[in-house]
């Protein structure tokens, strides 16, 4: 049974959180109105989104002006707490606040659009955000908020149809530094062998020279281990490749002219699903990255529509936009590559909604909430920490029936001493939720 939607305008804002929220929510997607007594009249269920009642069998919910504003403003944001958790755009209704409201500023990254401080990579700083502010970045708030007005409208509308999500768990992983000493360019391997000797990192030399002369695996070669992993417990992964154009300071991947890379990239997308990592040169020269998805295309045979962001290096609504002129039509960057948590406050894929623009897009993008890099760089975490990090994230999405999404690294997964433990957690992970 389509639920009705009430509201004196429909703006392209309601249009879209209405759209979030219904797909999330109902077996069919809210139907919206303008028009009174067709709301009056209609025999199921039905929401009011105006400032006044209109019918008893309703459901009333007195919105926030936000969705019926154009433009970007600062908004005036004061937290409360309702069943446990934080809340905004405190209103009168049937419900304590606005969720509309509330989860369209959340979802549209509104507070990223205003004047704030860059962190040292010149991304948006997490510090800078609510959910960091007022301590909800390590849940998805927006589901937990779903899982309340579900019931709250059941309570009030009980011949309701209700939609019961699954949980899913997404395993993905960036190769962006395919191997740690092999198939690069000598003078890469030369300029590490100075650095090491001036370091006095007698073991690395070593160890180089091992590999390079095949006595010993490359240490980022973990390629095998981690697919066995998948096969063993069934497991539906996504891959990233970073191919740049030129090796940089942050683009540090082998030549993908190399025949050791083509190969990985094609043996991966014979059994998986896999997507572009746009480099952080292309963040600079948003042309270079049409040319990395074709080089993908070229080697793997297989249509390129998917994308993550190297170093998770986002700006809105830029990085969106060029991902859209480019083909992608599904992105994997929304979180941060400097903490863990819900950037977005969702576990659920949802649309980009470009606010300058004022205007639903088709990019779909599919929020993350955990990465091995964040907890070893940025937290500093030990491999049982991140084990019970994960196992955090994991829960909190599977009790809310959201998508968890982590991201992993093959350097993390091999033999390399710095990353001394982290193969075993992953794996201990695994075992544990499979």
């Amino acid at each position: 049974m389509t639920l009705l939607l009430y509201s004196h305008i429909i703006t392209p804002r309601l249009q879209y959180v209405a759209e979030f929220i219904g797909s999330e929510l109902s077996a069919e997607p809210f139907q919206l109105t303008t028009d009174k007594e067709l709301f009056r009249n209609f025999p199921g269920a039905k929401i009011n989104y105006s400032s006044e009642k209109i019918c008893s069998e309703e459901f009333w919910l007195k919105p926030h002006s936000l969705l019926s504003e154009t433009g970007i403003k600062q908004q005036s944001i004061e937290c409360f707490e309702t069943n446990g958790q934080k809340a905004f755009f405190k209103t009168d209704g049937d419900f304590p606040f606005d969720i509309f409201a509330a989860s369209f500023y959340l979802l549209s990254r509104y507070e990223e659009y205003l004047p704030h401080q860059k962190d040292k990579y010149g991304r948006y700083a997490h510090e800078n955000s609510l959910a960091f502010k007022e301590s909800f970045l390590n849940v998805p708030l927006i589901n937990i908020w779903l899982k309340d007005f579900r019931d709250s409208l059941q309570k009030k509308v009980p011949n309701i149809q209700i939609l019961e999500s699954n949980f899913h768990f997404m395993p993905t992983y960036d190769i962006d530094e395919a191997y740690s000493y092999k198939h690069k360019q000598w003078w890469r391997s030369a300029g590490a062998s100075v650095k090491n000797i001036l370091q006095g990192e007698w073991n690395k030399i070593n160890e180089r020279k091992k590999v390079r002369t095949g006595e010993k695996q490359d240490p980022f070669d973990a390629y095998e281990w981690i697919n066995s992993l998948h096969r063993q417990y069934k497991l539906t992964p996504r891959y990233f490749f970073l191919v740049p154009r030129k090796t940089s300071k942050y683009d540090r991947n082998i030549s993908s002219k190399e025949i050791a890379l083509q190969k990985i990239i094609r043996q991966h997308a014979d059994k998986y699903d896999i997507g572009v990592h746009p480099s952080w040169q292309s963040g600079n020269k948003p042309e270079l990255l049409s040319k990395e998805i074709a080089t993908i295309e070229n080697i793997s045979g297989k249509k390129i529509t998917s994308s993550r962001q190297h170093f998770i290096r986002v700006t809105l609504p830029q990085t969106y936009r060029h991902l859209i002129a480019a083909g992608i039509q599904k992105d994997f960057s929304m979180g941060y590559g400097s903490i863990n948590g819900f950037r977005a406050s969702v576990a659920s894929p949802v649309y980009w909604y470009d606010l300058e623009k004022e205007q639903i897009t088709g990019l779909l993008l599919y929020p993350f909430c955990y990465m091995d890099a964040n907890s070893f760089f940025e937290q500093k975490c030990s491999p049982q920490q991140a084990l019970d990090e994960m196992r955090h994230y994991y829960n909190v999405v599977k009790k809310v029936n959201g998508t968890f999404i982590s991201i992993w690294h093959n350097t993390f997964l091999g033999t390399d001493k710095m990353y001394a433990g982290w193969r075993e957690a992953y794996e201990h992970f695994i075992k544990e939720v499979c």
